[in-house]
């Protein structure tokens, strides 16, 4: 079955993709293209889908890296295949390389997913950006370890992926004074909720860090994943429906 790809034209040329639920071999709750080993998906149905993808990016399966993401600000950085696609994997939450052929990739349900382009200085890279990462500065860090590959700031392109929306993303007051106490003028990304609820720009928030940060360009593809459950996962909608898991959308780029 086709995948179903989401590009922008501020990463082409080079093959990238926010992947969607369609074309996967994954069923029930996970139905589609799950490819998050950390799900209770049948490990056989990720490991396809995880193979589509690398197929998919013009890759084999050790080929397409990822990061054990825990919400952080750590970024890694990779030159080679792995050994084993299914085993462990580092710590971190953003991941770049310099290396043709080797796929960086991240794992979303309504956080981020950030794809990072500098095709002049051939290096990119990818993030897990929540609102926690994005807060503690995975974006940045991102962008600093491009730079120790050789990427320059001002050539940096960035595209933000399907992820939850404001319309969609209910917080509540302690949320909204994290931010407040980081910096006041973070109050451009609230807007007022239902009583003491405020509803959160997580997308803009990230735009908001990425330009602040230097790159040349950034955007965001404006799909939101909690408002359409036929093409995307989402953890939010997930808990509201009151179902067992959810399953975990995957993003690429590779030189």
């Amino acid at each position: 079955m086709t995948l179903d790809i989401i590009t922008s034209d501020l990463l082409s040329p080079l093959r990238h993709g926010f992947f969607a639920r369609k074309g996967g071999a994954s069923s029930g709750v996970f139905e589609g293209l799950n490819c998050g080993y950390g799900s209770s998906d049948q490990h056989e149905a990720v490991t396809i889908n995880r193979t589509r993808v690398a197929e998919a990016m013009g890759a084999p399966i050790k080929a397409l890296q990822g990061v054990h993401q825990t919400h952080s600000a750590k970024v890694l950085t990779v030159d080679g295949p792995v050994d084993d696609p299914e085993g462990p994997r580092p710590e971190a939450d953003g991941i770049v390389t310099a290396t043709p052929g080797i796929v960086v990739s991240v794992l979303t349900a309504d956080c981020q997913p950030v794809l990072f382009a500098d095709p002049r200085a051939g290096v990119v890279g990818a993030a897990h950006a929540g609102w926690k990462g994005a807060l503690g500065g995975v974006l940045e860090a991102t962008v600093d370890a491009m730079e120790a590959l050789g990427a320059e700031r001002q050539d940096i392109v960035a595209v933000i992926g399907p992820s939850i929306s404001q319309r969609a993303y209910e917080v509540g007051p302690e949320f909204f004074e994290n931010f407040m106490a980081e910096d006041p003028a973070y109050g451009r990304f609230f807007a007022n909720g239902e009583g003491d609820r405020f509803l959160f720009d997580l997308p803009g928030f990230g735009l908001y860090r990425l330009r602040s940060a230097g790159v040349g360009q950034a955007e965001w593809t404006r799909h939101c994943t909690y408002s359409d459950p036929a093409r995307f996962y989402s953890y939010r909608r997930t808990t509201h429906e009151r179902q067992a898991d959810y399953g975990r959308l995957i993003s690429a780029i590779r030189l």
